[in-house]
């Protein structure tokens, strides 16, 4: 998953670094009640604002703003509720037309140089589903934009790239992130969408998620036959949605959903017709069915009940692990996403397939690698405002002894109810 967005309303606060958190469990409990309501609100819109407390009301912000929702919920609510809330909607959707504006830019001109150098590139997730009409502009925030190259075209594809002005930030075993050169990190006190954070791009050679230690890739399937040069489309509806469920499969392994993915699901799934859905079901990953698609479609289904039809719940489930599928059943939004305020010692274990995988897994979290433990330090150093606190600084060894001991919060949960609440009222 790309960083969690960031940015704010352009006032004057106290500095993210002062403001003094409420108990753990004051957190978790708001953000379980504004998560499940907004969730609730999101899909089947109701005529009577909830009865929050200002705390709540501030905390509904982080859940609108890590959960991708908050240009959706100005344009779908019934009601308005308090000022403050209405005006960040508001911001938040101008921030996110505005980005939107950028990255139509960027992908016409990645699109113009593609054609001219010959590359062949396929636009990923964000810009496929804007390019089918499933969003308005800016109603869909993007952090990144995504493109699937094959191996051979990597390089041409990161010449392209420093063309447009971009450079290297990481490499990755699947991908590689490009940022604007000289581009910094957004400010720790941003919350949400913001006009000015940097459009990064991510290029990916393979599409595989982790679930949870042996890698499901689906790359074959989502390259188009007939690639042209310049921007390529998925080669079906039915492609598009396997990645977005195996998109969606990793961040629930990894605790880091976000409702955004739930809603694509649910508004891809409205044009789909019977045969879109048999090529879904169809579909073989080393002589296995679409088995991650189950738990992504059972939680769309949970808040959108008309999106997935039985049927096909009912065939995804025959090729779902009995464990994760149990495991599922019982868990809702705030269980597997960033409204999820604890670090879990083995997040995603019921994932495994089998017993020897969920050790695997166990074992890579206890004795991780060192091209892991690079990309952690990787990752924590974009987080804004990470170095806060102090969970990534800590040796692994003592974040095991943390996970066995205590329930240690997620740093960029807190380091998001940090932000809202140093903006005041």
């Amino acid at each position: 998953m790309s960083a969690l967005p960031s940015a704010a309303p352009e006032r004057s606060h106290p500095s993210n670094a002062q403001v003094v958190l409420p108990p753990l469990a004051t957190i978790a409990a708001a953000l379980r009640k504004t998560t499940e309501l907004l969730a609730r609100e999101l899909a089947d819109p109701t005529p009577e604002p909830p009865l929050w407390t200002d705390f709540e009301w501030r905390v509904a912000r982080v859940a609108a703003s890590i959960h991708g929702i908050s240009a959706l919920l100005f344009n779908g609510l019934r009601w308005s509720g308090p000022d403050t809330w209405r005006q960040f909607l508001a911001e938040q959707r101008d921030h996110s037309v505005g980005r939107h504006l950028q990255i139509v830019h960027l992908r016409d001109t990645i699109d113009a140089e593609a054609r001219r150098r010959g590359l062949a590139l396929t636009a990923l997730k964000g810009v496929a589903l804007y390019a089918r009409g499933l969003y308005a502009a800016g109603e869909r925030p993007m952090g990144d934009i995504d493109l699937l190259v094959r191996p051979d075209a990597a390089q041409g594809t990161a010449r392209l790239l420093e063309s447009c002005g971009y450079e290297i930030e990481y490499t990755h075993r699947r991908e590689q992130a490009f940022r604007p050169a000289g581009s910094t990190i957004p400010p720790a006190d941003r919350l949400g969408e913001h006009v000015d954070n940097p459009i990064k791009v991510e290029v990916h050679t393979r599409i595989a998620e982790r679930l949870p230690a042996i890698e499901t890739d689906i790359t074959s399937l989502l390259y188009p036959a007939n690639a042209r040069t310049g921007l390529n489309d998925y080669p079906s509806a039915a492609s598009l949605m396997m990645h977005l469920s195996l998109h969606a499969a990793g961040n629930m392994r990894a605790r880091a959903l976000r409702l955004v993915q739930l809603h694509d699901i649910a508004r891809l799934a409205a044009r789909f017709r019977a045969d879109d859905w048999e090529e879904l079901l169809a579909a073989h990953v080393e002589d296995r069915g679409p088995w991650w698609a189950f738990a992504p479609m059972l939680l769309t289904a949970r808040y959108y009940p008309t999106a997935i039809p039985p049927r096909v719940l009912a065939r995804l489930g025959a090729h779902c692990p009995r464990l994760l599928k149990g495991h599922t059943q019982r868990r809702g939004l705030v269980g597997v996403s960033w409204s999820n305020v604890h670090i879990e010692a083995f997040p995603g274990v019921e994932w495994s397939r089998t017993p020897g995988e969920a050790l695997q897994f166990m074992k890579s979290r206890i004795w991780p690698s060192r091209d892991a433990l690079r990309e952690l330090k990787e990752g924590a150093a974009q987080i804004p405002g990470g170095s806060a606190l102090p969970w990534y600084g800590i040796s692994h060894g003592e974040r095991i002894l943390r996970w066995i001991f205590t329930r240690p919060p997620r740093v960029q949960t807190l380091l998001i109810v940090r932000a809202a609440l140093s903006q005041g009222h």
